[in-house]
């Protein structure tokens, strides 16, 4: 795939994980909303790799990571937002976490992730549209 086609790749799942995310919270799956949150964050990032270094991005769930990779500047809130959406993975996935989290993703703190999570997603589509 050239540089165009695998950052349209990565935009266009993250979309679809995005209406994913959207389902599941509706569907009061507030702790597998937040994981797939994680996912829509983490391809933008990607895309943001590919759109920087033109190849393919790292194997690699760490946002904070990612971002410095792809040369994504951040502020101070944002890197502590891509520090807790990157707990939503691991909290999600290993038994030793899950039930913490299921306890703590009320709908209420659900709502106010994925605001986090919209802000975020349209600044790093917004960015990527202005560079290239």
């Amino acid at each position: 795939m050239e540089k165009d086609e695998l950052v349209a790749y990565w935009v266009e799942t993250a979309n679809k994980d995005y209406q994913t995310m959207k389902h599941l919270y509706d569907s009061g799956d507030y702790h597998w909303a937040l994981f797939v949150g994680h996912l829509i964050i983490e391809k933008l990032l990607k895309a943001h790799f590919v759109q920087v270094n033109n190849t393919q991005p790292p194997f690699s769930h760490n946002l904070l990571k990612l971002a410095e990779m792809a040369n994504v500047e951040l502020d101070e809130g944002q890197e502590d937002l891509l520090d807790l959406i990157t707990s939503f993975n691991i909290r999600a996935r290993y038994p030793d976490y899950k039930l913490d989290f299921y306890q703590k993703c009320t709908k209420k703190y659900a709502e106010e992730q994925i605001r986090n999570i919209e802000e975020l997603r349209k600044w790093l589509i917004q960015k990527l549209q202005t560079s290239s």
